[in-house]
Formats: structure tokens, sequence, C-alpha cells
């Protein structure tokens, strides 16, 4: 059907640049429902977790939605002495609350967080304060038991009058509350998750650097033969990446162990004379962790020696550099960007094992993916599992903001 007159001016009147911009929105649409399935996947199975996390880390409110009455009671409570008969009457109505509702137990895991041994005392304290009927409470209330006569015990139910607490995130760096609710250093015989986070550093930097130190030479080697060879080869790196993490380390269990392959060679060719200790311990862990990361590692760093042409070393050769001169004032720093990709990537996944320190490692050697875990499926302290978990992961992009800053993040190149 032929345009009438009307319909052809009204489409030559409209300008250029408004079609060019209807057909760019359109496209941008496309583009956004394309990929809004996986980001919606990432923000349900990412983004919100780590956001419950964080938020873990520091809300608890426990004592004020399990004693209402106490804590409503203590806002006006300065601190030093003990609290007023009103305040001990406050108790007593929430105890028997407690009692009837069967959260004794529930508040007495809480308190028992800060102080150990105190959810029996707590969980007695409920059965008993169910027969008082009258006053005075105060003096009823410390002689059922003397839990209720200490100021540190109100100086952590007063605290307990925010749904949000610093707790948990002190804990997990060897700091708590005192007496008097001041930020004090945990003894040294408690104080553990310090060295625990040092540990994890440590032993991610050994493995990182161990990985490079084998998979950079590797790296050459597999730039620089023909493409068929370096192929066959290159299957036999990823290969490992084709079994579970699992199943790699138990195969180091076998390796590893006193009777172990690697032991009974070395005592066949006379290198040793009795089994070496390689398991449960330092070493068996930077071993096999060295072997589940050294792929990745390896593939950054060869991905961008595959870009660096040859004649760049020849270049150099003719104009009289040495073999190792040219190589380390050429070569090397065209490497750098695969180098720091993979260095990054290795050590970021390092700070997170837990299987194989589990498995291979001594007491000694546990990384803090063990205590978050410990935290969850033990103790049922989700508190103390999030502080955790957002100190590493806060560790983990300070770290990435620092490397940006000093090497540049548009310099990497995963491949």
């Amino acid at each position: 059907m032929a345009m009438t007159a009307v319909q052809i001016n009204s489409t030559y009147r409209t300008p250029l640049r408004t079609m060019l911009h209807r057909v760019e929105r359109r496209r941008k649409l496309e583009a956004f429902m394309l990929v809004l399935p996986l980001m919606l996947f990432i923000l349900i199975t990412f983004v919100l977790p780590l956001g419950r996390m964080m938020f873990n880390a520091v809300h608890d409110d426990t004592l004020l939605t399990r004693m209402p009455r106490t804590t409503a009671a203590l806002r006006e409570w300065d601190g030093h002495d003990l609290p007023d008969e009103a305040v001990y009457a406050a108790l007593a109505g929430d105890l028997k609350e407690a009692g009837e509702r069967g959260t004794a137990a529930t508040i007495g895991t809480r308190i028992n967080y800060e102080f150990p041994g105190a959810i029996s005392q707590v969980t007695s304290s409920v059965g008993k304060a169910s027969k008082l009927t009258s006053g005075p409470y105060k003096a009823a209330l410390i002689e059922i038991n003397a839990l209720w006569a200490r100021n540190d015990i109100w100086s952590l139910l007063k605290r307990g009058t925010s749904a949000y607490t610093a707790y948990y995130l002190l804990r997990s760096m060897d700091f708590h509350y005192g007496p008097n609710s001041q930020i004090v250093p945990l003894p040294r015989d408690t104080a553990i998750f310090q060295d625990v986070f040092v540990r994890t550093i440590g032993i991610s930097l050994a493995v990182t650097l161990t990985a490079l130190l084998l998979g950079f030479p590797l790296a050459y080697l597999l730039a620089t033969i023909p493409l068929k060879t370096s192929n066959l080869l290159m299957i036999m790196v990823l290969l490992p990446l084709w079994t579970s993490v699992l199943v790699r380390t138990a195969a180091w269990v076998v390796l590893l162990q006193q009777r172990g392959v690697i032991n009974e060679v070395l005592m066949a060719l006379h290198f040793i004379s009795s089994p070496a200790d390689l398991i449960f311990n330092r070493v068996g862990t930077i071993v096999a962790m060295t072997h589940i990361q050294l792929p990745f590692v390896l593939l950054p760093i060869y991905s961008v020696m595959r870009t660096i042409p040859p004649s760049h070393l020849r270049a150099a050769r003719s104009l009289g550099a040495g073999q190792f001169y040219a190589f380390w004032k050429i070569y090397f720093p065209q490497t750098l960007a695969g180098i720091a990709a993979g260095c990054l990537l290795s050590f970021i996944m390092c700070l997170g094992y837990y299987v194989t320190p589990a498995l291979v490692g001594g007491p000694s050697d546990q990384m803090i993916s063990y205590f978050v875990a410990a935290y969850i499926n033990e103790d049922l302290n989700w508190g103390m599992a999030s502080a955790l978990g957002a100190i590493l992961l806060t560790a983990t992009l300070l770290l990435y903001y620092v490397f940006g800053k000093l090497i540049g993040v548009d310099r990497i190149k995963m491949g």
C-alpha cells in the first residue's frame, strides 16, 4: 500500500539523530535483557549471600528480642554498681517467659559466647526463677545463681540493648569486651586468630611463589616449542583440573604418607634412611596446594608469552645483548601482566582453601576457612563465622585495591 503524503512528510520530518537514539536504546535494551539472567544469578548466589554475611558479622538481636524487659530496664543503668531492684524484677520476668517459651538455651548460648560455661547457669536460673512469685528479686536471683551478681554479665546485657554488636569482629581479631565494656586484648592462651590470619597469608604466599617458580619455566617451554607439541603438553597440565580437589588431595595423602610412594622411592635410592615426615605438616600442605594451583598460575603467563614476537629477542641479540640479558630486559618485562594475573588469582584462591589443609596439614597448618567451617557446622555460631569471612573478604578486596594501584588492573591479562 502506498504511503500517503502526510506519512511521507512525517517520516522524513523525524531528525536522523532521534532515529539513531531510538535504535541505540533498542539495542541497549536487547543487550540488557540478554545479560539479565546472569545478573540475577550473580545477585542471588553471590551478592546477597555476601551481604548477608557482612550483616551477620555485626548484627545480633538475641538479647534484645529474648530479654525485652531486661534490656529496656538497662537503658538507664550507668554501668558501675549492680542494677537496682527494678532491673532484677525485669530479669525475673524474662527468665520466667524464657522457661515458658523454651528460649533459655538460646539466651544461654549467646551469653556463653562471651562467658564460657554460662549456658548451664542460665538454664538452671530459668528453672528456679519460675518459682519466684514476689520480690525482692535482686537478692533472690543472686541467691539462685551468683552469675547475676557479676558486673561483667550486666555489661553484656547492657550491650544487648542494641541489635548491633562489634563483639564478633573484635573476637575475630583477638580482642573482647572487658568488665566495663572496654575493648581489651584476649589472653595469649585464647588468642588464636591473629596467628591464623598470618598463617593463612603466609601459606598462600608460599604456594603462589612456588607455583610461579614451577610454572614460569614450563610456560616459557610451552610458548617456544612447536604448537603441536605444546598442545599435547598443555593437555597434561590441564588434566588434573578434570578431577575434583578432594580426589587430588587424597592422592597426595597416598603419595606423602610414611610408607607412601615418595618415601619408598627415596629410601630405595638411599637418599634417606627412614621415612620422612611429608604429611600432616606444612610441607605436605604447600606441596598439595601447589599442585592444585599450578595451572592457574601457568595459564595466564602462557597466554601472554604466546603473544610476544620471537623477533624481539632476535633483535636484542643482533644488537649485542647476551642471551640472559636479552631475556631479562626484553622478554621478561612483557610477561609481567601474565605473572601478575596468575599470582593474584592463585593468592586469592589460596586464602579460602579448606579441604587440602584439613586433609594433609597438621593442627598448626589449618587456615581461616577451617575455623569458619567449624563455627558453622559444629558451634552453629553464625556471628563468628560471618565475622571471620568478612575480615577475609575485606583483606582480599584491600589486596586487590593495592594491587590495582601499584600494578594497574588494566594490565592484568587472564588469557
